[in-house]
């Protein structure tokens, strides 16, 4: 009997097996997300993307925009080329911010044409959702709030039709996933944006964290984005620095000439004290930076001149110290960012050294600086205050 019990049951399974294979093909044909001979081709376009090969990337989302032209995936491929190639450094004015927004539309316009003719096509939504996302983040990264909680809102509206469909594919995750977490967190971090947040639905931050986990595992589309996200999290609010560092050394490994990926493993092994390779690896983003390689620009500079800068000053070798800190400053000017935490603190280090070394004017001239980009109660702020003190006490 037991026997006969366990025949029946493997049966069974091969039935479902059966039943479910052929779901999958008909599915297949009919979904671009659950089309797995689709993903085997764009595969290299999508890795070409994220290692800044752009160029090689949109032949191939031109040969799937050529072959699926009502779709919206094409477009929200392109969309997502384009906000990587505004990665570096998303304060910079430039036409690509308009591209991008271009782009997202078309997706949009794709996928509401799908849903005309089917209501409930879950894909259709998904890269509804997907594409208003993106552009509330673009809205967001430009503090145009309530751009962001108009598109939010419409993103929110595409989520709610592929709730209940998480197994359709784990893409559908991911929209899930960031709201949970970051509708929290912005009603933490930003108190002046809860009015505008009173109309959404509360998410659950520790909920979203698991889904960008499963996502960044077992997504397509999507892996990478969320492996952005997760690693961005565990690195400034969950404090899992060590954990950040094995995704940050992870992407890099995988994409070695993106150069948002290779400043912030650059950052994580400078945070977790590991000096030489922090070191050797902002040396490389400096030498990338000279050779005028796509992507790395005066962000990237700034980073790796200051973790070249105060490595050098915390082993005591500050002749090596200076032109770094001068660095900073330089590549911040250039951008006009003069409140970066990295600018004002290499200015801290300067003023401070050229105090001792009795260089008092061009001190105070940077304690100024370091004033008029801060706020009075901030420990810089108080900290420039009281070098300004000691240096009048000596002239």
């Amino acid at each position: 009997m037991k026997r006969l019990l366990i025949y029946l049951f493997v049966f069974a399974q091969l039935v479902i097996a059966k039943s479910v294979d052929g779901q999958e093909v008909s599915d297949s044909a009919r979904y671009l997300l659950l089309n797995r001979k689709l993903q085997f081709q764009i595969t290299d376009a999508v890795d070409s993307m994220y290692n800044f090969n752009f160029r090689k990337a949109e032949v191939d989302f031109n040969w799937l925009k050529y072959n699926h032209p009502e779709h919206p995936l094409p477009y929200f491929l392109f969309g997502i080329s384009t906000w990587w190639q505004m990665m570096p450094n998303l304060n910079a004015e430039t036409p690509l911010g308009d591209e991008f927004i271009a782009y997202m539309d078309t997706a949009i316009v794709k996928a509401k044409a799908m849903l005309k003719k089917d209501e409930n096509d879950v894909e259709a939504a998904f890269f509804l959702a997907g594409s208003y996302g993106f552009q509330g983040r673009y809205h967001s990264e430009k503090k145009n709030w309530l751009k962001a909680a108009g598109v939010g809102k419409k993103a929110l509206k595409a989520l709610k039709k592929t709730k209940g469909n998480e197994s359709f594919s784990p893409e559908i995750l991911f929209g899930d996933a960031l709201f949970n977490y970051y509708s929290i967190w912005i009603r933490e971090n930003y108190p002046s944006l809860r009015p505008i947040l009173f109309f959404f639905p509360k998410g659950d931050k520790s909920l979203g964290v698991e889904q960008l986990q499963e996502v960044s595992q077992n997504a397509f589309y999507t892996r990478i984005e969320a492996v952005f996200f997760l690693m961005r999290i565990k690195a400034f609010e969950l404090k899992e620095t060590y954990d950040a560092l094995r995704l940050a050394k992870q992407v890099h490994t995988q994409f070695p000439n993106n150069p948002y990926f290779h400043r912030f493993y650059a950052r994580m092994l400078y945070t977790v004290g590991q000096y030489q390779s922090a070191a050797d690896v902002s040396l490389e983003i400096l030498r990338r930076l000279e050779k005028g390689q796509l992507g790395y620009e005066e962000v990237s500079g700034r980073y790796a001149s200051f973790f070249l800068g105060h490595i050098s000053k915390k082993q005591g070798d500050w002749d090596i110290a200076r032109p770094y800190f001068e660095k900073v400053i330089e590549y911040t000017e250039t951008i006009s960012d003069e409140k970066s935490g990295y600018y004002l603190f290499s200015q801290m280090y300067l003023a401070e050294e050229e105090a001792k070394s009795g260089d008092y004017q061009t001190a105070l001239d940077r304690i100024e600086i370091i004033r008029d980009n801060t706020r009075r109660k901030e420990d810089l702020n108080k900290k420039a205050r009281a070098l300004r003190k000691v240096i009048r006490k000596k002239r």
